[in-house]
């Protein structure tokens, strides 16, 4: 007789009799599943896959790594073509609208058609749209080289492919574990990239140094074969039901708790994005020495590592939605605090540090959540679409900060609209619940 358990998570089993579903359960470990005789005891989990994660967090620095050091590149780029601020705003605007429509886009490629393939392409479209972005003639080369073709890049090599991959295998109780550890990843390549891109325009000019960089995206596709697999591989995957992309996206559209999700995401893309963006100009406009927006960045990069790793802890053992909430609640008091103290060096280390650590500890809960909620199997797609309400943030929070600097002189509104959008993320976090989705209670019932 052919009969098997398989424990989905703590509280979730599948039950196969001669290779055939029988039974969807809630049980928890330690009980006695009913009519069987069967206990369920806790199983020790599964080594975790460490070229993958390895590879998956060379993928995550080198395609996160650039995108951040671009605030520097703006203004050598404008002094040298007599563009304004509001032209090379709308180049990552594009960038991250891109961004955000590729992610779901490509999550849905890379669920069926494999990861490798996706972040292959990932490489060779940020090589040709950095390039495409050091030889801009006009204005629209700088749109589509530095906005579209590098927003698609990120998008197909975003952490949504690469979490994703991860989340299929390993077990239930390591994801969050493991999307901090990439997450942190990402968070490298910020670290390196700022003071790297800023070293490579003093030494050989922005020209060159965008050149040098579209040469080390192409080390991409290498680092991607160890991801290779789609929605069906790996361990996690196997043990979820089949299901249609339609009948993915009915349920998820359907469902409260991913809905307010996907609104709060929309909050941390604005407010990221435009420090990443402007910041730099910015401590040059407070008449602050520019080594110090260097040193600023590269220590959000370094303690967003610290930041993600610790994101991915305490998401593993509290309430996501309730750390969520307390983000960016934290967010909209550093913001309040930079601005009302004075602005000196020591306000803007002090700033970074704490931005550091709160930057990208959003990304670890709220990859989880989606899991949670809807397992593995779509999870590139559905984690996609709370990503593209992200960009959504991100786009209007970087055109924003262009457009009204262009008109008002100042970035003054675009940092208090953000510290009342962290406010808002905060309410909307609060009544997340994180369980899985009804149609596994439903399969459940006898």
């Amino acid at each position: 007789m052919s009969f098997s358990i398989i424990p989905i998570d703590r509280f979730l089993t599948r039950i196969r009799f001669r290779g055939e579903l029988v039974s969807l359960m809630v049980v928890e470990i330690g009980t006695t599943i009913p009519n069987s005789g069967i206990t369920m005891t806790a199983l020790r989990a599964a080594p975790l896959p460490l070229l993958l994660i390895a590879c998956g967090c060379v993928i995550a620095a080198l395609t996160f790594g650039p995108r951040s050091a671009m605030g520097f590149f703006q203004l050598p780029i404008l002094a040298d073509k007599g563009w304004d601020r509001s032209t090379f705003g709308l180049a990552m605007a594009i960038q991250n609208l891109a961004w955000g429509v590729g992610v779901p886009f490509f999550g849905a490629v890379a669920d069926r058609f494999g990861t490798w393939r996706v972040l292959a392409l990932s490489g060779v479209l940020y090589a040709s749209g950095l390039a495409v972005m050091a030889f801009a003639g006009a204005p629209i080369w700088l749109h589509v080289g530095g906005g579209l073709l590098i927003g698609l890049a990120i998008a197909s090599g975003s952490f949504g492919i690469v979490l994703a991959a991860f989340a299929r295998n390993v077990a239930p109780e390591q994801r969050n574990m493991v999307f901090g550890i990439g997450t942190a990843a990402g968070s490298a390549g910020m670290f390196l990239f700022a003071p790297l891109g800023q070293g490579l325009i003093d030494a050989v000019g922005w020209h060159e140094a965008l050149l040098w960089m579209a040469g080390l995206m192409l080390v991409i596709p290498l680092f991607a074969i160890p991801l290779a697999g789609n929605a069906k591989s790996g361990a996690a995957a196997r043990a979820e039901m089949e299901q249609s992309i339609g009948e993915a996206l009915r349920e998820a559209f359907g469902h409260q708790s991913y809905l307010l999700l996907t609104s709060g995401f929309f909050v941390c893309g604005f407010q990221v994005a435009f420090i990443t963006a402007h910041f730099p100009a910015y401590v040059r406009d407070i008449g602050i020495d520019a080594r110090y927006a260097v040193i600023a960045l590269a220590l959000i990069g370094f303690f967003n590592i610290i930041g993600s790793l610790a994101a991915g802890i305490i998401g593993q053992r509290y309430s996501k939605p309730y750390f969520l909430a307390l983000i960016y609640i934290a967010r909209s008091i550093a913001v309040t605090a930079f601005l009302l103290l004075p602005q000196t060096p020591t306000s803007i280390i002090i700033f970074a540090i704490v931005m550091g650590l709160l930057w990208l500890s959003t990304v670890p809960p709220t990859n989880a959540l989606v899991a949670i909620m809807f397992g593995t199997r779509h999870l590139g797609l559905l984690g996609g679409i709370v990503f593209f309400s992200h960009q959504i943030g991100s786009f209007l929070g970087v055109w924003l900060g262009g457009y009204l600097y262009d008109l008002n002189g100042s970035y003054d509104g675009v940092w208090w609209l953000g510290v009342a959008l962290g406010l808002f993320a905060a309410i909307v976090h609060w009544p997340i619940a994180e369980r899985p989705v009804e149609r596994f209670s439903s399969a459940a019932a006898p």
